[in-house]
């Protein structure tokens, strides 16, 4: 389904494979005498410029004539041959533009546009050369390297990257704010955001996002990552953050040969904070759909055997408290389809989970059930009702382990039409088990090339038997589900599990945090959707910091193809008024609208149905209790709705009142505006129903 259906471009489109050729032949434009080439987004208020001047090769980038990116460095070292950066000269470069339109078979919006400038750039040190593609949107760019075959590499089997050059120097960072997470802890990418000056960020995951001084909002990532290493951003003096990649367990940084191209190193830019989160950007630096036809790809709601673990009522392993047993899956498909949910996932069926499993994933059979659970008694009473059961696979990190039974595990689940598999990758950072050629065992970190290798195998493994894959404790999100569809969704982030055990908790703001940040690079499982707040007290310290409607906003603020109503059924039960927005609220959407907004503070996205006319709505904020005006512009002109509104209370409050909710309906159109009123940590959800 990822085909253009509209092109026209004032000259052919420069592809990898057309750079390479050109470079082979000679053919790009002759400009050996240039010191500085540039290019502008297609509305002229992006530019880049790239310059070899004083034997270095730095970069630029440029907002409305104001910078964004100082003078950067630029480069790539190599064992074998030294660095590619300085000293090269720029001797061609050619600037060809796209715009086109290419639909998605599932996401955000049905269709997108990419329309961009790009700069295509030829360089050499008289010995060797390499390339540079830069692409100018209007929302953001992108760059990268491109190494290709050459007479002066041909001795060369592998080239080792043992550094890359490329930074991103950030204008007055001391008057810069920072939204991060520590790159390469031991928590992978779990973590607490820190609000910083961007002159005290140490080292840094990606999305990374800063408002700059000026005002100008900008986010630091990457795009397309595949046979590489994952790029966190290392501070060096005040403001330069340098690409430091993730090594493999000997150091070494990227293993590659000749013939190479790197992810895109992307830069989100925008006049303000919602203009991040209406960019493609991402998307558009990725490959289109390589599997074909993909409609066995399907968006939906889930629930699970679940959150029951994590609140200590149930257990992985088997015993008296078992969770996945064949009893409790039926009672749990019961209560899917009464409710129109599609499916249930079921964590702790395969045998592993006894002991300590997270110390010791090499215990685990992915084919293997307890005694308790039939895998073929559930999976033909959840199809009789509509319902499919989610597969489940956790590795505790030893992927040695789960490749050598890949195989026949999802053959396992395709025989019994499971056509999702959640795999988790529980483990420290830096402590996922390979067992090299020798039998050796050695630790590699959840980002390190031999990772991103890794999951995209399974992705790659799974698609051939018609499953799609959630990955738990993942690569970090580079817009890949263009590419491959059935990579449906990811965590990558601290989820809902934190609020049961972990100290501390998720804090108010951190989901509205979440969407400017680590949501940039594709959506997350953050399984929102918990009724019972508190299981243990409003006074205990692991409970969910906030009003029982913003658990409901939040399936229209974050977004995945697939959501999870995480409690437990009961709990639904418990409050079915409030329960009804989550049954009613979509997972696919034709066009997403983020209206209003500030990192940190709140967040009002609208999303229009992509099976019907119905709009929806979310809107969170952080600790702080706000107002805000909403415009109604966005619905169909000359049409009514029934807005269906699910707000807090007068007295509500995240802190000691979460449950108080007022649900009500008014008709309105689009010439309507609505003030939302958010208590402390909390939220408003609206389905605006169309009536003609």
């Amino acid at each position: 389904m990822n085909q253009n259906l509209t092109r026209s471009s004032v000259a052919k489109a420069c592809s990898v494979a057309f750079v390479l050729s050109a470079l082979a032949a000679g053919t790009l434009s002759s400009a050996a005498l240039a010191k500085t080439v540039s290019v502008n987004s297609p509305d002229k208020r992006i530019s880049i410029a790239l310059s070899d001047d004083d034997n270095q090769l730095k970069y630029s980038v440029k907002f409305d004539g104001n910078n964004v990116i100082n003078d950067s460095r630029l480069g790539l070292v190599f064992k074998q041959i030294g660095e590619m950066g300085a000293n090269y000269k720029i001797t061609a470069s050619e600037i060809t533009a796209n715009n086109s339109q290419w639909e998605q078979p599932w996401g955000e919006r049905q269709f997108v546009t990419d329309n961009h400038q790009k700069l295509s750039v030829e360089l050499s040190n008289g010995e060797l050369n390499f390339a540079l593609e830069f692409k100018a949107f209007d929302d953001g760019i992108g760059f990268r390297y491109i190494v290709p075959t050459q007479t002066g590499l041909n001795g060369f089997q592998q080239l080792d990257i043992t550094k890359e050059m490329t930074e991103f120097v950030i204008p007055d960072p001391h008057n810069a704010t920072a939204w991060w997470i520590p790159g390469r802890g031991w928590n992978r990418y779990e973590y607490l955001y820190n609000t910083t000056p961007v002159s005290k960020v140490d080292r840094a995951h990606t999305p990374f996002t800063t408002k700059l001084s000026s005002g100008t909002h900008i986010s630091i990532h990457e795009a397309a990552l595949t046979d590489y290493a994952a790029m966190v951003l290392d501070q060096r003096r005040d403001g330069t953050l340098r690409a430091d990649l993730t090594p493999w367990s000997d150091g070494i940084l990227v293993k590659t040969q000749p013939g190479f191209t790197t992810p895109w190193r992307t830069i989100q830019i925008s006049d303000d904070a919602t203009g991040l989160l209406n960019s493609d950007l991402i998307l558009n630096l990725n490959e289109p759909n390589k599997l074909g036809d993909v409609s066995w790809v399907e968006p939906g709601k889930y629930i699970g055997i679940w959150w029951g673990m994590h609140i200590n009522e149930n257990t992985w392993g088997s015993g008296p408290k078992h969770g996945a047993t064949t009893s409790e899956t039926k009672r749990y498909m019961d209560f899917a389809a009464k409710y129109g949910f599609d499916g249930v996932l079921v964590e702790g069926w395969n045998i592993g989970w006894d002991g300590s499993w997270f110390h010791n994933g090499d215990v685990f059979s992915f084919t293997k059930s307890y005694d308790d659970f039939d895998i073929e008694a559930v999976s033909k009473h959840g199809l009789a009702k509509g319902v499919r059961l989610i597969g489940h696979h956790e590795t505790s990190g030893s992927v040695t382990n789960y490749r050598s039974q890949m195989a026949d595990a999802y053959d396992l689940y395709q025989k019994n039409g499971v056509t999702q598999i959640k795999t988790g990758y529980v483990a420290d950072g830096g402590d996922i088990k390979r067992i090299d050629e020798n039998g050796i065992a050695r630790l590699e970190w959840h980002d390190s090339q031999f990772m991103v290798n890794e999951y995209l195998h399974s992705i790659k493994e799974a698609a051939k038997r018609g499953i799609s894959i959630n990955t738990h404790e993942p690569i970090k999100a580079t817009g890949l589900r263009r590419t491959y569809p059935n990579w449906i969704s990811r965590e990558g982030a601290r989820g809902q599990e934190f609020n049961a055990w972990g100290t501390p908790p998720n804090n108010p703001e951190h989901t509205v945090i979440l969407p400017y940040t680590r949501l940039l690079g594709g959506p997350m499982d953050f399984t929102p959707g918990i009724f019972n707040l508190a299981p243990q007290g409003l006074d205990a310290v692991n409970r969910v910091q906030t009003t029982l409607t913003k658990q409901l906003a939040l399936y229209v603020v974050l977004y995945s193809p697939i959501q999870m109503a995480a409690d437990l059924p009961r709990n639904y039960v418990e409050r079915m008024d409030a329960f009804q927005f989550i049954q009613d609220v979509p997972t696919d959407w034709r066009e997403s609208k983020a209206l209003a907004g500030e990192v940190g503070d709140y967040l009002v996205f609208a999303r229009k149905a992509r099976e019907n006319q119905d709009w929806y709505v979310g809107a969170i904020t952080d600790e702080a209790a706000r107002e805000v005006d909403v415009k109604l512009d966005f619905l169909e002109a000359n049409k009514r709705y029934e807005a269906q509104i699910y707000r807090d209370g007068e007295k509500a409050n995240w802190l000691d009142n979460p449950y108080d909710y007022v649900i009500e309906t008014k008709t309105v159109t689009a010439k309507d505006a609505l003030t939302l009123k958010l208590a402390p940590s909390g939220g408003t959800a609206i389905r605006f129903k169309a009536l003609n």
